[in-house]
């Protein structure tokens, strides 16, 4: 069952299933409050969608989906239902307009950069 914190949620259910190319499509959304991350709908016109969207778009499971990308990543990747997302509520809310979330929402970003980054270079164990 998801998190009902929105930012847990994401931490927890998306990020683990998120790829790098998708985690700094987002992060550089989230970042520059672009336009073309939107909310109350997973996508408008190509390239214009809900932060699902944008992680699907990046993936190789849903990345030929289009339009319904979001929804089969969340549920077919993610494993979670787009209803009941604690952190689509949140983010069909307001979107880019509520800062607060943003803002955590990009930190999550950055700091699950910096764990692959770590997990990177560390020495393979024998």
């Amino acid at each position: 069952m998801p998190s009902p914190d929105p930012v847990a949620e994401f931490r927890d259910e998306w990020l683990p299933h998120t790829t790098d190319a998708a985690l700094g499509r987002v992060t550089d959304l989230l970042r520059k409050a672009s336009p073309l991350l939107i909310h109350g709908a997973f996508t408008r016109a190509v390239p214009m969608g809900c932060l699902a969207s944008h992680l699907a778009w990046n993936h190789p499971a849903t990345c030929r989906f289009g339009h319904e990308a979001g929804a089969v990543w969340l549920t077919k990747v993610a494993g979670l239902n787009p209803a009941t997302s604690s952190l689509i509520l949140a983010w069909d809310r307001a979107g880019l307009a509520d800062f607060d979330l943003r803002s955590e929402l990009l930190a999550a970003c950055l700091a699950e950069q910096a764990r692959r980054d770590a997990a990177r270079l560390e020495p393979a164990a024998c």
